[in-house]
């Protein structure tokens, strides 16, 4: 045996080697142990199998009013106050958190048996808190350390807009009630998720609700807008770079979406609009459980479950082969149809009320009242746009009347009152026009009325409505500041 391989021997070994050869490291070892054995934070004994002392700190000794020579080699009921070591050292079971009153202090103490190749050699006790106000500063302390990391793991999650649950999905009608138990009962599962529905009827905030009632809660949700990434960026987005990896690359590269969603959960609204090349690359993920970095040579392995949402019909594109059919199975493990706002009526005004809430505290505007003909026409209305329609609606509503008045038909556009059967909307649209202007005037209101409209059927989407319109983004955005549509916008 090397000289100063003392450490790893037990006490049988240490009897056995020469003395004379190694007493310059025992020496050493055992003044190391001693002062270690004395200074430690806790009172220590130690007892043999017939309960009489042979360790015991100082720390101990001095709160006992006894010498450490003294000590050792006394009985450990003749030394320690309402002692149970004896008792262990003959039931061979392991006393833990015990209450033990000592010279008026009553302190929590743990006993433990000590073996050596299965055979019992004595036992040793803690005190681990000397008084039961000391244990109760520890035990706040713990609970103020965890009550914080609660608060900030909250805090993370409103910033990271993370803080929706099944509570915020609003409504009582058979269709939606159905929707939420299935989602809550897939929450609890580790599967994949396809919600499915018209553009505007709350798909991510049911991803939200399902992600945080999972038992990945406590790590944020990682959202991707497939369709609103140019293609060019997508790869990088979702997989991260390497530094150098290419051009006006970060120093020290970027993690990806899916890397960030490592251990949670990530939600690929508008998966449809996934090109053919990048669909290749999810299903490997899924697949293989792993990604790569831009740039890098080396895999890496990840634990993430997948929330994808699409208005689009997977089915057809699959038939078109538009949309990869393996990627689709995977995805489609379970799949919830959310319901259109045609097809839960009865929620209509309890959506409004919801909603004028909201608003009336982000806008600090005490507007709570809707009229009876307004609520009607709105709950009559078609909806294309859906929830999201709806909300714009109403902000453009809270926008014009007057405050703390009730909000009319008359705040909401032309098209609304006419589907009402107001006056106002049996008029050909033209006559909602103010044709008193010049020309210029005239053709001006026409196209806001026009940017208006298309805004709320495409709900926001700048991207879609200048398509529709037949004109750039930038021209756009230059028109929705002149006319000050920005609330209609997303």
């Amino acid at each position: 045996m090397e000289k100063g391989n003392y450490l790893n021997m037990n006490f049988l070994d240490i009897r056995k080697i020469k003395l004379e050869e190694y007493r310059e490291d025992l020496v050493l070892l055992f003044n190391l142990y001693k002062n270690i054995f004395n200074n430690i934070y806790n009172w220590m004994v130690v007892v043999d199998t017939e309960g009489y002392i042979i360790m015991m700190n100082k720390r101990y000794c001095d709160f006992i009013g006894i010498s450490q020579e003294k000590a050792i080699g006394k009985h450990v009921t003749q030394v320690i106050e309402n002692t149970r070591m004896h008792i262990v050292i003959k039931t061979e079971k392991k006393e833990i958190g015990d209450i033990q009153e000592i010279r008026g202090n009553k302190m929590i103490a743990d006993r433990i048996p000590i073996y050596e190749d299965g055979k019992l050699m004595g036992a040793v006790g803690t005190v681990i808190f000397k008084d039961l106000v000391e244990f109760d500063v520890y035990v706040e302390n713990i609970l103020n350390m965890k009550s914080q990391l609660e608060f900030y793991k909250k805090e993370l999650k409103k910033a990271l807009g993370n803080s929706y649950t099944f509570e915020n999905i609003i409504g009582k009608s058979d269709a939606i009630r159905e929707v939420k138990d299935l989602a809550k009962k897939v929450a609890m599962t580790k599967s994949n998720v396809l919600l499915l529905g018209e553009s505007g009827t709350g798909k991510e905030l049911f991803a939200h609700a399902i992600h945080n009632a999972s038992s990945r809660s406590e790590y944020p949700l990682i959202k991707v807008n497939c369709g609103a990434i140019p293609s060019e960026l997508l790869e990088s987005e979702l997989f991260g770079y390497e530094q150098g990896a290419f051009t006006g690359a970060k120093k020290g590269g970027k993690p990806g979406k899916f890397e960030l969603a490592n251990r949670s959960t990530i939600f690929l609204d508008e998966i449809g609009d996934l090109p053919l090349n990048m669909q290749a690359k999810i299903l490997r993920v899924i697949q293989e459980r792993e990604i790569e970095r831009l740039g890098s040579i080396k895999s890496q392995k990840i634990d993430v479950r997948i929330i994808a949402a699409t208005n689009r019909n997977l089915e057809d594109m699959v038939r078109k082969k538009t949309f990869r059919e393996d990627l689709y199975y995977r995805l489609n493990v379970i799949s919830i149809n959310i319901p259109p706002l045609r097809d839960r009526r009865e929620d209509i005004p309890l959506l409004i009320k919801h909603l004028m809430k909201k608003l009336s505290s982000q806008m600090k505007r005490h507007v709570t009242e809707i009229s009876q003909g307004a609520l009607e026409a709105l709950t009559n209305y078609r909806w294309p746009g859906n929830i999201r329609e709806m909300a714009n609606l109403i902000e453009r509503a809270f926008n014009l009347v007057e405050k703390e008045a009730m909000i009319d038909l008359d705040h909401f556009p032309y098209y609304i009152r006419k589907e009402a059967g107001t006056d106002a909307g049996i008029v050909s649209d033209v006559m909602e026009i103010n044709l008193e202007g010049t020309l210029k005037d005239i053709f001006e209101e026409i196209e806001k009325i026009a940017i208006e409209r298309t805004l709320l059927k495409h709900n926001g989407n700048k991207f879609k409505t200048a398509k529709k319109l037949g004109i750039s983004r930038t021209n756009l955005y230059g028109k929705i500041e002149k006319y000050k549509l920005e609330m209609l916008t997303k």
